[in-house]
């Protein structure tokens, strides 16, 4: 019996780390789709309690203190609205999902690294207009030379993106879980019913 009761108890915490929150803006979308906007339960809780959020959808299992018993939210949605910003990042996760994780030479989607059209060693800079997602193959087939000399050319020409192509880009890769209560939030290639 002593065990099974220490089995229980260390099971306990780590089941409930399966029990994130999908965060909604106040206008019920995403704040992202990609990472998708998540919170711990414990957050999620945090915020209901500092009256943050509303809870919109719930899980079965409840968490207790001493004197409350709350059920773990699932979905939640901000009670003031975050403007999305319109400045995107230039980061190699960024780059990868505008250039929606393939090679922009051969179209592969294994490998990645990043190329810059025109090389650094002929004045190129590292900006979103010059810089694309590559695999290594490629990458070192086409080292240092132009696109030109080497014989290749580019699947799109490499743009700045903006927040909501992100967002919309992001959408076709919807992570490996999502819970059911999720679903009509998300608008991922799901059946409507007529």
């Amino acid at each position: 019996m002593d065990s099974e009761f220490r089995t229980e108890f260390v099971r306990e915490p780590n089941a409930r780390k399966m029990h994130p929150a999908l965060v909604l803006n106040a206008d019920y979308r995403p704040l992202s789709y990609y990472p998708l906007s998540l919170w711990p339960w414990q957050e999620a809780i945090k915020a209901v309690w500092l009256d943050r959020v509303d809870i919109v959808a719930e899980y079965d299992q409840t968490v207790r203190s001493p004197r409350h018993e709350i059920k773990i939210p699932s979905v939640v949605v901000l009670k003031d609205y975050v403007k999305p910003q319109k400045r995107v990042a230039f980061t190699r996760f960024n780059l990868f999902l505008r250039d929606e994780f393939c090679c922009q030479y051969c179209g592969s989607k294994g490998n990645l690294t990043f190329d810059h059209v025109i090389p650094r060693a002929r004045g190129g800079i590292t900006s979103w207009e010059n810089v694309v997602a590559a695999c290594q193959k490629c990458n070192l087939r086409k080292g240092s030379k132009s696109l030109r000399q080497i014989g290749m050319t580019l699947r799109k020409t490499p743009r700045a993106p903006e927040n909501s192509q992100l967002h919309n880009v992001g959408r076709k890769f919807p992570p490996n879980h999502l819970h059911e209560s999720w679903i009509d939030f998300l608008y991922w290639d799901s059946e409507l019913e007529a």
